[in-house]
């Protein structure tokens, strides 16, 4: 089988939950780093009209957007299978997935975590405190439905891992550092024990920041 190219930022939740895939899949894989001003350049605009990553590369087959690059991983690498045989487990799967697209990242982890992490670490900006507290009620919202889908489940879509938790995993563990997950997850010890889950699985332990870091110097 061809190799797997990864086009992605270092730090990126939505590269990690594709490295994270691979990495479940067992799938030798190899970073091709972008680097973040670069996502507007011609170069990277070619690979990707939206300037967004990440981009997966398999041959000659080219695909931009996280959930169709873990769908298709899905299907081509079978085992272990990450999309629930359930049509009903397989909906909620789904529907978690666009809940991290729509809702945990636009306009939360958009506004939130780039105030608290992105800007300062990246571009040394001062977090606008205003722009946070603005974000923060539809934040709450976001993380209390997320506990409430959770249920008692260990997943969440059933007692086994799926795409749906790959996805959701690298954006909440970015909240998990900051003062305000004593409002969002520590409330709900449900997502406080599914967070504690994931992280301990090797293919999260695998893409962290500094590993992925890692990884894409030595590319």
């Amino acid at each position: 089988m061809s190799e797997f190219i990864v086009h992605g930022v270092p730090g990126s939740p939505f590269a990690r939950s594709v490295l994270a895939t691979l990495e479940e899949k067992g799938a030798p894989y190899r970073i091709a780093p972008v680097i973040p001003g670069t996502l507007k350049s011609p170069d990277y605009l070619a690979k990707h009209p939206f300037g967004r990553v990440p981009v997966l590369d398999h041959g000659d087959f080219r695909l931009y957007e996280t959930q169709a690059i873990m769908r298709y991983l899905d299907r081509i690498l079978p085992e272990p299978n990450l999309t629930p045989s359930d049509p009903k487990r397989a909906a909620r799967m789904d529907q978690v997935m666009n809940i991290n697209d729509w809702y945990l990242f636009q306009g939360v982890g958009s506004v939130i975590i780039f105030h608290r992490v992105v800007g300062p670490r990246l571009m040394g900006l001062q977090p606008n405190e205003q722009a946070i507290e603005e974000a923060m009620p539809k934040a709450i919202t976001v993380f209390t439905e997320l506990a409430r889908l959770l249920g008692d489940q260990r997943y969440f879509a059933g007692d086994d891992l799926s795409l749906a938790d790959l996805l959701v995993a690298p954006g909440v563990e970015f909240f998990a550092g900051i003062p305000e997950w004593s409002l969002l997850g520590a409330p709900h010890a449900n997502l406080v024990n599914w967070l504690d889950r994931m992280q301990r699985r090797p293919s999260m332990t695998a893409t962290t920041w500094e590993r992925v870091a890692e990884l894409a110097r030595a590319a």
